[in-house]
C-alpha cells in the first residue's frame, strides 16, 4: 500500500497521458499530488518530506507546462527531484553524526559506520545518474518513450539499485538477534 501511495501521482500521470495526452496528464498529476498531501495531512496526520518536495515541484513545473504550453517543464521535474535528493544525501555526509541513509535505515539494520557512508554516496550517485538519464531520454526520444521511461525505467532502475544495495548491506549486516545475543553473553544478568 505504501508503494502505491508513494507512486500514486506517477501512476495517474501515466494513465492520464495514455488517455488524454501530456497536458491532461500534467493536470491530473498536480491534482493527485494535492490529494496525496491532503490524505497525509488529514487522514494519516503526517506528510513525508519527499511528498512535500515532489508536490511542490509538480505544482511549479506542471504549472509552467500548462501556462506556457511546453511539456519540457514537466519532463525536467524528475531530474530536478533526483538532483535535489542527491544534494540532500551528499550534504548529510558532512553535517551531523550520521549520513541520511543511516538515519533512515539503522532501526532495521546494523552495519559499520563506513558502510553507511559508502551506501549514502551510492545513493548520491544513483540520484545524479537517474536525473541525467531522465533528461537524456526527454531530449533524445519521443514523448511516449519518455512517459514510459518515467514510470517503468526510473522505477526499474530504483528497484535494481535497491536490490543491489540490499545484497551489499547483507554482507556487513549484523542481525538484531546476534547483537542481543552478544549483549546478553557479556551481561548474563541483563533483562531484555
Amino acid at each position: 500500500m505504501k508503494f502505491l501511495y508513494d507512486f500514486f501521482p506517477i501512476l495517474l500521470f501515466f494513465v492520464a497521458y495514455k488517455l488524454g495526452g501530456i497536458y491532461v496528464a500534467t493536470a491530473v498529476a498536480m491534482v493527485a499530488a494535492l490529494a496525496q498531501i491532503s490524505y497525509g495531512w488529514f487522514i494519516k496526520k503526517q506528510v513525508e518530506n519527499m511528498h512535500w518536495i515532489s508536490a511542490g515541484l509538480i505544482m511549479v513545473f506542471g504549472g509552467m507546462t500548462l501556462i506556457l504550453h511546453n511539456p519540457l517543464f514537466i519532463m525536467w521535474k524528475p531530474t530536478i527531484l533526483n538532483w535535489l535528493f542527491a544534494l540532500v544525501f551528499a550534504v548529510s555526509a558532512f553535517f551531523g553524526t550520521k549520513p541520511l541513509v543511516q538515519r533512515m535505515m539503522e532501526h532495521v539494520l546494523t552495519v559499520p559506520t563506513p558502510i553507511w557512508h559508502r551506501v549514502n554516496w551510492a545513493w548520491v550517485a544513483f540520484f545524479v545518474v537517474s536525473g541525467a538519464v531522465n533528461i537524456y531520454v526527454a531530449y533524445h526520444y519521443s514523448q511516449d518513450t519518455w512517459v514510459n521511461f518515467k514510470l517503468f525505467g526510473l522505477m526499474g532502475m530504483t528497484f535494481v539499485f535497491m536490490i543491489l544495495q540490499g545484497i551489499y548491506l547483507a554482507r556487513y549486516a549484523e542481525s538484531t538477534a546476534e547483537i542481543a545475543e552478544a549483549t546478553n553473553a557479556k551481561d548474563p544478568d541483563r533483562l531484555d
